[in-house]
């Protein structure tokens, strides 16, 4: 009998999972301003349920459509009949993400029986959780895990505090995962807190910057998300916050803050994935990370990890103007950006969010970048669109490593422009 409702239970906990047979990832490399208007006004067109991953804003930028099965001829019709050339860059969605998955459960294997952590394989929540805890004992006068709040659905947030004393001291902000489907992002953030770790005491670089400054790094900055993505749907990329008067849950959790909140680039409707939610900091997950900068008050550099594009960028979103601090910004930005290529040629552009995707009201650097922070920056890291969200696991320590160079070079530029 026990064995009948296992099996019952495993059969519900399978129907809940959003499967994407059948669903593909088209590109329309974009020839004309009536071109994006054309693909603007599908992301309005509800029935079709298409996921933008790379939206249609200029000429200059590719746009990336999850189309899902039953809305695939409609939509290759609709772009043909308006001369808008396409191509399939993913043909079924749920061959990757089955792919993904096998690979995730033989690593889990692997490392139950080794007892080790693999750097280069993705993970549930509550690993990482629990390889901080091991982070923590095996480096305990280094790095500390700090409680900073709870979820909506009453996750604990904990930041990572690398520190060799000393109290508020000048302080660099890293947060990864913030959109819940860009593993990559998360997988990073905790092969970066290990590197850090590891190499105090024997990168000279590294270890003076900890001697006069500390690194707070929030790994899982959308906890409910990411645990959704490995229980539901694989594609959530809000939190998980329920709406008032709608259906559709969730918020987008880098269109809520209070910076140009509710302007372009973000939307007023609940389903949307770029909803920006009833007000700014509406989003405990949001409030928790604001508290935190706030009461500390000495935080000198505010760095977002996402996926993907390959570019770094710097304020503002809300806002085509240029800030003050833009040319030094921009030069810092490039000069991280060259480290980052030296190790494997990956190109990365440079330039304010927007003028390099596009307008986007709400963003974490920009409302660092207005409360005083100068060094605010975001990176979007691999690929360019070739997996886009599916990054293969064998493509984790090529990005983290890569990746770590170029934040270096923004934290040694930091230390050495105290303001």
């Amino acid at each position: 009998m026990r064995g009948f409702w296992l099996m019952l239970v495993l059969a519900a906990a399978a129907g809940a999972e959003k499967l994407f047979n059948g669903d593909q990832v088209i590109r329309v490399n974009v020839e004309s301003e009536e071109q994006i208007q054309l693909l603007q006004a599908l992301e309005t067109r509800e029935e079709w349920e298409l996921d933008f991953w790379l939206h249609p804003v200029s000429t200059e930028l590719p746009v990336d459509i999850r189309v899902p099965r039953s809305s695939v001829s409609s939509v290759t019709e609709h772009l043909s009949a308006h001369h808008i050339p396409y191509s399939v860059v993913i043909n079924n969605l749920q061959e990757l993400l089955d792919e993904e998955k096998s690979a995730m459960t033989e690593n889990q294997m692997k490392e139950r029986s080794s007892r080790s952590f693999n750097f280069g394989a993705y993970h549930r929540l509550e690993t990482i959780y629990s390889w901080m805890d091991t982070l923590v004992s095996q480096h305990p006068k280094l790095v500390t895990k700090q409680e900073i709040g709870r979820s909506y659905e009453n996750r604990p947030m904990y930041v990572l505090k690398f520190s060799t004393g000393g109290n508020k001291r000048p302080a660099i902000w890293i947060d990864t995962g913030i959109h819940s489907r860009e593993w990559v992002s998360q997988a990073t953030g905790v092969w970066t807190a290990n590197k850090i770790a590891t190499d105090y005491g024997t990168d000279a670089s590294l270890t003076s910057l900890l001697n006069t400054m500390d690194i707070y790094m929030l790994l899982l900055a959308n906890p409910d998300g990411y645990a959704y993505t490995h229980s539901n749907n694989r594609m959530w990329r809000k939190t998980r916050s329920m709406n008032a008067g709608s259906k559709c849950r969730g918020v987008d959790p880098n269109r809520n803050w209070d910076a140009g909140f509710g302007g372009p680039g973000a939307s007023r409707n609940p389903c949307s994935d770029s909803y920006h939610g009833p007000s700014a900091h509406s989003e405990i997950e949001v409030k928790n990370v604001v508290n935190l900068i706030q009461s500390h008050g000495n935080f000198k550099s505010f760095i977002s990890v996402h996926a993907y594009s390959q570019l770094l960028m710097y304020p503002y979103g809300y806002s085509c103007k240029n800030m003050p601090d833009q040319p030094e910004l921009d030069s810092v930005g490039r000069a991280a950006v060259q480290k980052l290529t030296s190790l494997y040629g990956t190109r990365y552009k440079v330039g304010s969010i927007c003028n390099i995707i596009y307008q986007a009201s709400g963003g974490s650097i920009d409302w660092s970048y207005d409360v005083g922070i100068k060094y605010s920056f975001a990176f979007e890291l691999r690929d360019t669109g070739r997996y886009g969200f599916i990054l293969p696991a064998n493509q984790i320590i090529p990005t983290a490593s890569e990746t770590w160079l170029a934040l270096k070079h923004l934290m040694e530029h930091v230390r050495d422009h105290p303001y």
